[in-house]
């Protein structure tokens, strides 16, 4: 690397114990507490001095979804040593959920002060329908923030109360929407797993004879990137469809009871 690169790189952001510990939304106490569980990695020492970075924090932001999943601490140090011993530790854990991004995800979530997010909603971010929305998976507390799991479904679901639906109802709404969807995603992954990548992905309910490697996540995400278009194509097509004909049968309907006898 030659010295007009090196000046070119941003240099890695640090942080004290204190300032990790509020840029994760926790407590110092809290990050002491994992830190004698091993759930991080050894901080950079200088003199008595202990340096975080990027990593600690997207390791505590983990720990954090893998609470809210329901996961203890002592399971979170089992798959954490897990996946630090394996070759493609890090994609693996992609793979599974356990980081903040897949290496394919599309949608964008979004970080959101409560001042913020009653904007979007119009005032109408009361505790139940935060409890609901939160139950549902649309959003995740982050210290004194919360983060949306989605800026789509944020700017579709807020416009939507713009137009006068209420969140509560929205809210009812999206739950069994995001049944449908996962209905969906469920045939589509079946065909990945049948018919493209049978190698790649493990048979529903059962288990890969050794973690996927990186290859075969690059194989996966190369896969959708060609597919993945192709499927919400159709997924868009079938439900203007249905929607169609819902709302023919719903005015046929009222047609007929508006018909003398």
């Amino acid at each position: 690397m030659d010295g007009s690169q090196a000046q070119r790189e941003e240099p890695t952001r640090e942080y004290r114990a204190a300032e990790l510990a509020a840029a994760a939304g926790i407590t110092p106490r809290t990050l002491r507490f994992y830190r004698e569980r091993r759930l991080l990695p050894p901080p950079r020492r200088e003199g008595r001095i202990t340096w975080f970075d990027e990593r600690h924090l997207e390791r505590l932001r983990t720990i954090a979804g893998l609470l809210a999943r329901g996961h203890t601490l002592g399971g979170i140090a089992e798959l954490l040593a897990a996946f630090a011993s394996g070759q493609d530790a890090e994609r693996t854990a992609e793979l599974l959920g356990l980081t903040a991004s897949l290496p394919w995800a599309e949608e964008e979530p979004v970080r959101l002060t409560a001042r913020e997010l009653a904007d979007h909603y119009r005032g109408e971010t009361d505790p139940e329908n935060l409890r609901l929305a939160m139950e549902i998976g649309y959003l995740r507390p982050a210290g004194e923030t919360v983060i949306h799991v989605s800026r789509d479904l944020l700017d579709a679901s807020s416009a939507l109360v713009r137009e006068g639906i209420p969140l509560t109802t929205l809210l009812d709404a999206g739950r069994q929407l995001r049944a449908h969807a996962d209905a969906l995603a469920s045939v589509f992954t079946e065909v990945l797993r049948q018919r493209v990548l049978p190698e790649v992905l493990a048979p529903e309910g059962g288990e890969r004879a050794e973690p996927a490697s990186a290859e075969d996540i690059e194989r996966l995400t190369e896969a959708l990137g060609r597919l993945r278009p192709l499927a919400k194509k159709a997924v868009y097509a079938e439900v203007s469809l249905a929607l169609d004909r819902r709302l023919r049968t719903a005015l046929d309907a009222g047609t007929a009871q508006d018909t003398p006898d």
